[in-house]
């Protein structure tokens, strides 16, 4: 009798370990996705580069944002202040419109999109200048290198024509913030870029 007991009891516990199991398992199509490395969309298997083939792929709406920190010495800064050379945050402002729509001549693999907006947003906060860029468009790809080019070259800008008054400017934390649309859905920075004292 104790037998049979034990013998019940083990093939139930195997039963519920089997089912535990199978609860537990990682579906097919996921272990494959797991075990898969990222690769580089622009490298052929030979190494050789491409621009990647987005035919396939739908139109859809797609947004990006991105920012770039000018961090400004105080003569920098009273320059700036001055507008010796202009209207700096404007120039810089329009710079960075203008680099958004050429980011396909500056960038060899990117594909020239039909961008339906760009805003870019420039401002000074103690001793530094903060751009931030948003672009968008209805196609097959992503505008993430647009939005990096905006606020880099808008920076670069800023420290063109403040550069007569100090090379000790610095351009820092440039990054996505976030960008929606697309296969790889939505995707915001976990942790935005520490705000710098200025």
């Amino acid at each position: 009798m104790a037998c049979g007991n034990f013998r019940s009891k083990f093939l139930l516990r195997t039963e519920l370990d089997r089912n535990f199991d199978d609860c537990c398992r990682y579906p097919e199509s996921m272990e494959s996705s797991l075990s898969r490395e990222p690769k580089l969309s622009h490298l052929r298997s030979d190494g050789s580069v491409r621009m990647v083939d987005v035919s396939g792929k739908g139109d859809t709406l797609r947004e990006a944002e991105a920012q770039a920190m000018v961090r400004l010495g105080r003569a920098a800064l009273r320059a700036l202040r001055d507008n010796p050379k202009g209207d700096v945050l404007e120039v810089a402002r329009i710079a960075g419109i203008m680099a958004a729509k050429r980011t396909a001549e500056l960038i060899p693999l990117c594909h020239n999109l039909p961008l339906t907006g760009i805003d870019v947003e420039v401002s000074v906060r103690g001793t530094l200048v903060r751009i931030r860029g948003r672009v968008r468009t209805t196609a097959g790809t992503g505008v993430e290198m647009e939005a990096l080019t905006a606020v880099t070259v808008a920076a670069l800008t800023v420290y063109d024509m403040c550069k007569a008054a100090g090379h000790g400017i610095t351009i820092e934390q440039i990054c996505l913030l976030k960008k929606s649309g697309g296969r790889s859905g939505t995707y915001v920075k976990k942790s935005a870029p520490r705000r710098a004292k200025g």
